[in-house]
């Protein structure tokens, strides 16, 4: 993926950063918009013209209006600010004078320490909490049906919830720790689905569903429908 700060769509006078993606598979030109980084991403085919297919983009400047009006704003991880955790809101609630560590109390996520430093303390304490629920429960669900799992990293895409290379190492958005656990369960079991097809074929979703138990399909409605909210959260 290839990023130019010079290109933009100009919507109502005002720059929107265009991130450009050129891939094999496009077959068309393709327009999204990054809720979370306030910018615009075109994928387009390899060999397609870059300024038609900005000409194409910024004749969907009504959509990109649209878009940027619904978008989200971003809510930063302090004290007093609200957050899905598990599926659950929680509050931040710093305590002056209360030890640095967090804990959860109820329906709130108490801590002290430095004022200043709650947004990059609960986002830590967020990263840490993702990998540990995310490693337990790949290699429980891994072992429950004879699959191997080579190792658990926690990363922040943009664009997918979780990767599995061929190796067997499988790379998860830290936000599923917003999600519910069903949710955050249907991506597991999905990245261990691949370590038998490599692919999105029927006997991958066959494998999926095996592996999950239940119908995942409606896991993947509710990050279709939720998902993008989820990178509202900063520290």
């Amino acid at each position: 993926m290839t990023a130019d700060p010079d290109t933009v769509l100009v919507v109502d006078g005002i720059a929107v950063p265009v991130r450009v993606r050129r891939s094999a598979r496009a077959k068309a030109y393709r327009l999204s918009l990054d809720h979370a980084r306030g910018e615009l991403r075109l994928s387009l085919p390899v060999r397609a013209n870059l300024k038609r297919a900005l000409g194409w983009a910024q004749e969907h400047e009504g959509w990109v209006r649209s878009q940027m009006a619904a978008r989200p704003g971003l809510v930063k991880l302090a004290d007093g600010a609200v957050f899905p955790l598990e599926g659950r809101e929680v509050r931040i609630c710093w305590v002056e004078g209360a030890s640095r560590t967090i804990r959860i109390e109820g329906d709130r996520l108490l801590l002290g320490g430095a004022a200043e430093s709650v947004g990059a303390r609960v986002l830590r304490w967020l990263k840490s909490r993702a990998r540990a629920v995310l490693e337990t429960e790949s290699h429980a669900m891994a072992r429950d049906n004879g699959l191997i799992v080579a190792s658990v990293g926690i990363g922040d895409p943009r664009s997918r919830w979780a990767s599995c290379a061929s190796s067997g190492a499988i790379r998860y958005s830290w936000r599923l720790i917003l999600c519910p656990p069903d949710v955050r369960r249907a991506t597991v079991a999905h990245e261990l689905a691949h370590l038998l097809h490599m692919d999105h074929s029927p006997a991958f979703h066959e494998a999926h569903q095996r592996i999950l138990g239940v119908d995942p399909r409606p896991a993947r409605v509710w990050l279709r429908v939720h998902g993008s909210a989820l990178h509202r959260f900063v520290g």
